[in-house]
């Protein structure tokens, strides 16, 4: 997986993720205010979300919902964690707002964001891998 500033082309990171590894991004949802963390595991040449939790500030723990509930739950706000995910990525690009304060956790490094490139910048992972998804 690579991380670049897609503005420069400068390499942010880059590593060779085994089967299994995680990847974690966490950031605060400029909407609802909610912490989220998304958890990422490197398959097939790819990197999958599996986990995805939207955390309430007051600390409460969020219900639990089924997978198939996610996508209208990032629209429609609110907490809840969901487990059991399999969305596939090779390219994600990040843009960097003022709230978001996107970080993301590979191994023992931590990618601020908004240290890398500024707000408003644009960070582009790419994951590339020899299995057909």
């Amino acid at each position: 997986m690579k991380l670049m500033d897609a503005d420069t082309g400068r390499e942010i990171f880059s590593a060779v993720l085994q089967e299994g590894e995680q990847v974690i991004l966490t950031w605060k949802n400029s909407l609802f205010g909610l912490q989220v963390t998304e958890v990422f595991e490197a398959r097939s040449g790819a990197l999958f979300l599996t986990e995805v939790t939207y955390a309430s500030p007051q600390g409460l723990a969020p219900p639990v919902v089924p997978p198939e509930e996610v996508a209208e739950l990032y629209q429609t706000g609110g907490p809840f964690h969901a487990r059991g995910l399999a969305k596939p990525f090779r390219e994600v690009v990040y843009r960097v707002g003022e709230i978001g304060e996107p970080k993301m956790k590979i191994r023992d490094r931590l990618v601020d964001f908004k240290k890398e490139v500024g707000f408003g910048g644009r960070i582009v992972l790419t994951v590339k891998g020899t299995a057909h998804l």
